[in-house]
């Protein structure tokens, strides 16, 4: 044996065994599970022994959905994400540039800000921004990643000041005289994003790791990741060689399974040209489903609905992707055997994403397509019983929750609000669920959405009793969906999602027992120790 864990409280997730004291690991798998005992006396003379000190130990977490690279670019920027008001926003770009002594005529990107926190309940714009600065090019986004506030310099740049185009799937907000606010919604964002120099495959590879290390620290073993929200799709040959890399050094600190975001026909057709095929690749690295954006975001009011915005009669979001454009990508994608799992929000993109995969499997029938839709936010009685039918599985974000209840309320009514969210509808449905985090639109610590996912609380502890608290899910449900779930997701559950003889040996060990403290504290619980395949890539003592 190479490794053995003993002296611990390890919960499986195997039906199996669900309790046992200790595991043994060789060549990167577990080779068996028992007592302390019964596995000990497998070591050797050159077995390590790791004494876990009676801690909870459970399988590695797998968030199913987020944004690596995205995470790990937003290290740089403003942090905008604890401003509780378009001041703030204003000084901490201030700050910002004077220390890092930015000079006249740069790009700063800022990320993280929520107008629904905001004193003056509005969204910065460019006039606000240029209280910042008129001498640099300003980049703020939303915390949902769907809306862009830029100043007047960032738009000149762009050349959309005065008279900015129209464009299907995005819009550039105007006022009454046709100049632009600075305010950029859903595909209108990319006409300044798409002016970001691109990145090296050596920056890439800084990237992955930086990130890669504290994911790891939180407890993630494997993550599903749409780096090309952050990069473009032209990018995508050198982000597959950059992991590849990685993963031929050995530096990889978990594994990746990388969700690539094609959001038209010819994209789509290359990518099938270069040869890339559906997951390809190591048990360290691997391509997954085609990934596609139909709509925006709740807090953005962009999240595409069959009824508008309360108050707002000619507000129903926006359709990142017409019906037509979504159906020509879902049939080539799965004609070509490719998963896929399309972004949708709101009930009638939803609705409008599952009768596409209704329909490509009608014209190209496959026994187990495994279609996702990930949030799976407002789902109707229509869309849930759609879920079933199709056997389509929910991506679904546990902290959304916390951020969204008290704007869902406002905005969507209370017919809407309780369509929001049914994880445990889903269940009882039979509707299998992947746990993510979106992150960075929140926290990538998996313990923190799974905190939510128990209380439906957020940070301050309200709704008392929890938001549509018939919508919990019990502590085992909620770790099932961070671990066996997520892996099903992605075809990966006979060797991921649980300390099972002869799957991988990725396991994660907490300071405290979470089954044991209030569920509201589950995500200020320290992680001890990540280990993936059987090698220990975080120690907190260390």
């Amino acid at each position: 044996m190479d490794r053995i864990f003993f002296n611990g409280v390890v919960l499986t997730g195997d039906a199996q065994s669900p309790r046992v004291d200790a595991v043994a690991v060789r060549d990167g798998s577990i080779a068996a599970v028992g007592g302390n005992d019964q596995i000990t006396s497998l070591r050797n003379g050159e077995t390590e022994m790791i004494d876990l000190g009676g801690r909870l130990t459970l399988p590695g977490f797998n968030d199913s959905h987020l944004h690596l690279i995205g995470y790990a670019t937003n290290r740089s920027k403003v942090d905008l994400s604890r401003c509780e008001s378009i001041e703030e926003v204003v000084q901490q770009i201030k700050e910002f540039i004077k220390k890092n002594q930015v000079p006249d005529g740069e790009w700063i990107f800022g990320w993280g800000w929520n107008h629904s926190l905001f004193k003056e309940k509005k969204m910065p714009d460019r006039r606000d921004l240029d209280r910042a600065s008129t001498t640099h090019c300003l980049a703020m986004m939303r915390t949902c990643c769907h809306i862009l506030a830029v100043n007047t310099r960032a738009l000149e740049k762009a050349g959309i000041e005065n008279n900015p185009p129209t464009l299907e799937g995005g819009k550039v907000e105007t006022d009454s005289s046709g100049v632009s606010t600075g305010v950029l919604k859903e595909k209108a964002m990319n006409l300044v994003l798409d002016l970001i120099p691109p990145f090296d495959v050596e920056a890439l590879k800084d990237l992955i790791l930086a990130a890669g290390r504290d994911f790891a620290a939180a407890g993630l073993t494997s993550v599903q990741t749409d780096d090309l929200a952050a990069l473009g799709s032209d990018l995508l040959p050198q982000l597959v060689e950059a992991y590849r890399l990685l993963e031929a050094e050995g530096t990889l600190p978990l594994r990746i399974n990388l969700q690539p975001l094609l959001m038209k026909i010819g994209e789509l057709e290359r990518f099938i040209e270069m040869g890339y095929h559906a997951y390809e690749g190591s048990d360290f690295f691997r391509i997954g489903p085609l990934k596609l954006l139909s709509d925006g975001s709740l807090g953005g009011k962009t999240a595409f609905l069959n009824s508008p915005y309360e108050g707002e009669d000619n507000n129903r979001g926006v359709p990142v992707l017409s019906r037509e454009e979504i159906s020509e990508l879902v049939n080539l994608a799965h004609k070509n055997g490719m998963q896929v799992a399309s972004h949708a929000i709101g009930d009638a993109s939803i609705e409008m994403v599952l009768e596409t995969y209704r329909e490509a499997n009608r014209l190209y029938p496959r026994r187990d397509p495994r279609f996702r839709v990930v949030h799976a936010s407002i789902t109707s009685p229509k869309a849930l019983e759609m879920f079933s039918e199709l056997n389509a599985l929910a991506d679904i974000q546990p902290s959304f929750t916390a951020s969204d209840h008290a704007y869902i309320d406002q905005n969507l009514g209370t017919e809407r609000a309780s369509w929001s969210y049914r994880w445990k509808d889903f269940i009882k449905k039979g509707i299998a669920m992947g746990g993510g985090s979106d992150c960075p639109v929140e926290s990538y610590k998996p313990l923190s959405g799974i905190s939510v996912a128990v209380t439906r609380q957020d940070q301050k502890g309200e709704p008392a009793g929890g938001w549509y608290p018939e919508q919990r899910l019990e502590l085992g449900e909620a770790l099932s969906i961070y671990t066996m779930g997520s892996a099903y997701c992605t075809f990966e559950e006979k060797t991921k999602g649980s300390i099972s003889p002869g799957k991988l040996a990725d396991l994660v060990v907490t300071a405290e027992n979470i089954t044991a403290v209030d569920p509201f504290e589950i995500k200020d619980v320290e992680i001890a120790m990540t280990i993936v395949n059987g090698n220990i890539v975080y120690d907190s003592s260390k």
